[in-house]
């Protein structure tokens, strides 16, 4: 197979040798694209279909290129870099033998190596050894013209790359110097609470970039949440990072009211209210990427502590086939989501991942011929063609007054972001059983948990029974971080715990994450999802109607098939996915 280019276009061939057309005014590594995709075919690790329809998308630049290969295509990081080392004709790096160098931060400027994507790993006799994950000619040439040197290339994965990018040059790097503007006297603290409205005007103020440095880190260390608490002394911010807290830095006490005021400000409220809790958003840009945060203070005994949820608009919206469902699973759920009525509820705590289970149903079965329509708080992420409905109190638009409107807007799939209460679960039951094919979100523990919560909330059990076609729960857990995996003995409790839920499973070697700088020494890197999906059936409808006991329900639903929750995640571990301390920690085994 070879790149066929005409005088206005350029083409990347398919599976059978065909030509795709790129869109027009492709980017500058198509032959790379090309070379590095025809390299992950032949050694198996990508089809050829699925090869053509990345290279549209990515439109001939590498770097997006590479992003979705590792995201959308599983395609491993490890096959990557070797592919696109024969692409390009550059050694291969070796992310499991290697150390951060903070100091050779020095000898690249950060906005250089930001924007070309490479980092520095070592240098000798005056030339700097550079990884990189777009490593074209074309992009090597402007790099080092940018740079002013020359560099020793060497191929890798984007996926090292941002991971090591954002240890050598951290937003937060600088933070102490901010801090000492705010340890100076009682007078002088006074003077920059009462400026604090001009102060958010001024970008080289150090309370604006405290906070600019916070978010902007927070992301690109692939937070969800950002806690800032005042304690006794000081004041913690920590990072929710793959479900876990990690503390990031100490902050004065005199730096918190500024911050707080500055977060007041970005977000609408109220600076002046200390005691009531208030929520708000605002929305700003780190590395060119849109982000919509959203701003929750409440008052503790050492001051108010606020709370910033991440929602980066960058992202694209996952698809149902990408979530980690197993095969069977994903089959049975896709065939039940396509049904023209019904309920369809997706269980889990908080942070579990339901409204991105709930997205991705809505891809997959959004089409022109419907009318899709959700009621949420917030409108988390906006994607086109569905008629997405924020509530808002204040107007009276609750989740039950919001579902009312909507079913006289004529619709065919209606989403509610979670049933609270008995009027909105009232509601969407019998939305369910006129005609409308409902999806909702609802904090339960399982699947059969959570049918019982609709019977506790006051439904007739023969109107859930009627309604409810499905239930699918699901946790997050940890994935072990494939750069620095290892072997090693589990304990006997867990040894007990895996052999007791693995349905058998005589596996002897097993994997966990050693701890690197890849992972942030954690030995995790990314989550996946641990799904439970309960399928009613007309015997358990009759449970239902007879209002039996969750055990009565769950063994009937075991009996009938379904693989639960445990059972699920054990298999993670027999692949060798995560470790059985991560999944007793996540789903409270005993």
């Amino acid at each position: 197979m070879a790149l066929r280019k005409g005088k206005d276009d350029k083409k990347t061939p398919d599976e059978g040798g065909g030509a795709v057309a790129v869109e027009e005014r492709p980017g500058e590594s198509v032959e790379e694209c090309v070379a590095l995709g025809q390299a992950l075919v032949e050694a198996g690790h990508l089809e050829g279909e699925r090869l053509a329809e990345a290279l549209g998308e990515a439109n001939g630049e590498l770097w997006p290129f590479g992003q979705m290969l590792l995201t959308k295509y599983g395609v491993g990081r490890a096959e990557y870099a070797q592919a696109l080392s024969k692409a390009c004709g550059l050694p291969v790096a070796d992310p499991t033998s290697a150390e951060v160098d903070l100091e050779l931060g020095e000898h690249v400027e950060e906005k250089v190596a930001r924007k070309f994507f490479f980092i520095p790993v070592a240098e000798s006799g005056g030339k700097v050894t550079v990884w990189s994950a777009d490593c074209s000619t074309t992009k090597r040439d402007a790099a080092e013209s940018a740079a002013g040197k020359k560099f020793d290339w060497v191929a890798t994965d984007p996926k090292t790359i941002t991971s090591y990018m954002e240890q050598i040059w951290r937003s937060d790097a600088d933070i102490g110097r901010l801090v000492a503007a705010f340890e100076e006297t009682d007078a002088a603290q006074q003077a920059a609470e009462e400026a604090i409205n001009e102060v958010s005007l001024d970008d080289q103020a150090p309370v604006v970039q405290l906070v600019s440095r916070i978010v902007g880190q927070a992301l690109r260390d692939r937070a969800s949440d950002i806690h800032i608490e005042p304690l006794d002394k000081d004041v913690r911010v920590r990072y929710r990072i793959d479900g876990q807290l990690v503390e990031v830095v100490r902050l004065p006490l005199t730096a918190h009211n500024p911050l707080v005021s500055r977060l007041k400000i970005m977000s609408s409220m109220n600076i002046v209210e200390k005691r009531a809790p208030q929520d708000g958003q605002f929305s700003t840009t780190v590395d060119s990427r849109p982000l919509d945060v959203r701003v929750s203070s409440v008052a503790t005994v050492f001051g108010e502590k606020v709370v910033m949820r991440l929602l980066d608009k960058s992202k694209s919206m996952v698809g149902l086939n990408e979530l980690g469902m197993p095969r069977e699973t994903y089959n049975t759920y896709s065939k039940i989501v396509h049904a023209p009525y019904g309920m369809v509820i997706c269980a889990g705590p908080t942070g579990a991942g339901k409204t991105t289970t709930l997205y991705a149903t809505l891809l997959e079965i959004n089409s022109g011929g419907k009318n899709v329509t959700t009621i949420e708080d917030p409108v988390e992420y906006v994607f086109p063609g569905i008629n997405q409905v924020g509530t808002n109190e204040r107007a009276g638009l609750t989740f039950a007054t919001g579902l009312k409107a909507l079913l006289r807007q004529d619709p065919d799939v209606i989403l509610v972001g979670e049933v609270r209460d008995a009027d909105t679960a009232r509601i969407a039951v019998q939305s369910a059983l006129t005609g409308h094919f409902v999806l909702s979100s609802l904090h339960g523990n399982d699947s059969v948990a959570a049918v019982h919560r609709l019977l506790d909330m006051g439904i007739e059990a023969f109107l859930v029974a009627s309604a409810v076609v499905a239930v699918v729960s699901q946790r997050l857990v940890r994935r072990i971080c494939d750069n620095c995996k290892e072997e090693y003995e589990p304990t006997a409790d867990e040894i007990a715990v895996f052999r007791q839920h693995s349905g058998g499973s005589d596996k002897v070697h097993f994997f966990r994450g050693r701890g690197c700088s890849y992972c942030s020494n954690t030995g995790y890197h990314g989550r996946i999802g641990v799904y439970e999906l309960l399928k009613i059936t007309p015997e358990l409808r009759r449970l239902i109607v007879g209002w039996a006991t969750t055990e009565e329900l769950r063994r009937l639903a075991v009996a009938q098939g379904m693989r639960t929750m445990l059972r699920e995640a054990m298999q993670l571990v027999e692949d060798d996915v995560t470790t059985i301390h991560e999944v007793v920690k996540t789903l409270f085994a005993s």
